[in-house]
């Protein structure tokens, strides 16, 4: 589990494709330190497993199924990352709980100046919409942020200087593809609700259930 507060931004090294997968090899200097093969580090609001390390260098391998869902894909040497370790129980959730587990891609629509912030305005698939709540959470490219606004086709956050400066979306364009992961809370409370109202028409009894049921 990740909080959305980035630690640091890394640069992609090198890009490694196969057919069984992808590696990476990113260049950092906080993430690295007391990283062992096996722990994970969010690149990009990805979870990815650490295959190797060596000093300032770290490895992760790609699934295709996270290179087709992710903007992972277009990724090149040279590339700017944000990255994030997995929280530790001991300290600050200064975000949200963030699984590393995108939903999606969305295309930033537009990007418009207010006062000290930019406000960035994201189209995401059209199914992740109804996740997303004005003043709840999402995270873009691994970056916890507070909704601002929503709309039937797209959604707003704005960005203080601090982000700006301390991750890639700073840098980012009207056109781009960014990685979406919307609020966990959300997405189970959907699954709770669903099963339960599943199991109640399963269960219930009427007239004319027992009608066509010869009782």
């Amino acid at each position: 589990m990740f909080t959305g507060i980035i630690e640091e931004i890394g640069t992609v090294g090198a890009i490694s494709a196969g057919s069984a997968g992808t590696a990476l090899k990113i260049t950092a200097e906080t993430v690295t330190e007391g990283t062992a093969v096996g722990d994970s580090i969010a690149v990009n609001g990805v979870c990815l497993t650490v295959t190797s390390i060596s000093g300032r260098i770290f490895t992760a391998d790609v699934m295709p199924e996270t290179m087709r869902r992710t903007s992972l894909a277009r990724l090149f040497r040279g590339a700017k990352v944000n990255l994030e370790r997995a929280m530790k129980p001991t300290g600050r959730l200064g975000g949200h709980i963030v699984s590393g587990h995108v939903d999606g891609c969305g295309r930033v629509v537009s990007i418009v100046r207010d006062g000290i912030a930019k406000r960035v305005t994201v189209s995401p698939d059209a199914s992740l919409l109804k996740y997303i709540a004005e003043k709840g959470s999402v995270t873009l490219d691994g970056v916890s942020l507070t909704v601002v606004s929503v709309d039937e086709n797209s959604f707003a956050v704005s960005l203080i200087p601090q982000t700006c400066a301390a991750t890639t979306l700073g840098g980012i364009r009207e056109g781009d593809s960014i990685n979406v992961e919307v609020d966990l809370l959300a997405r189970y409370t959907e699954h709770l609700l669903t099963a339960s109202a599943k199991a109640k028409k399963e269960s219930s009894l009427s007239l004319e259930w027992l009608e066509e049921n010869g009782f």
